[in-house]
């Protein structure tokens, strides 16, 4: 809860730490990011080439991390309606990713078939 009595210090200090923990969350996303981002890049089947892995799935996922990174910072912190604001903004963006198709496994390998 905020006081009248808080420091500049402890502001700075909670706001690296915050940052911190946006930075951490967009990582977290981007490593979830590769392993699809690789075999729609660089072509999982007849080296078709999927871009909307890049343009879509990749902010996606980093905006997703971050914001679910930042949802727990501010639970930890006490701040129940923003973390429940964050969450659900997290969850928003999983239905925007599985309604662009950009979240599931790259179409080239759902359609291989038993060759595969």
């Amino acid at each position: 809860m905020e006081t009248a009595h808080t420091t500049p210090r402890r502001e700075a200090l909670t706001g690296t730490a915050g940052l911190l923990t946006a930075a951490l969350g967009a990582l977290a996303g981007l490593a979830v990011w590769l392993p699809y981002g690789r075999r729609g890049l660089f072509g999982a089947f007849e080296g078709e080439r999927n871009t909307d892995v890049l343009l879509l799935g990749l902010p996606l996922l980093l905006l997703g991390g971050t914001l679910a990174t930042l949802a727990a910072f501010a639970a930890v912190r006490g701040r129940w309606r923003t973390a429940l604001g964050l969450v659900a903004a997290v969850a928003g963006l999983a239905t925007l990713g599985y309604g662009l198709d950009v979240l599931a496994e790259p179409q080239a390998v759902s359609d291989c078939g038993s060759p595969c």
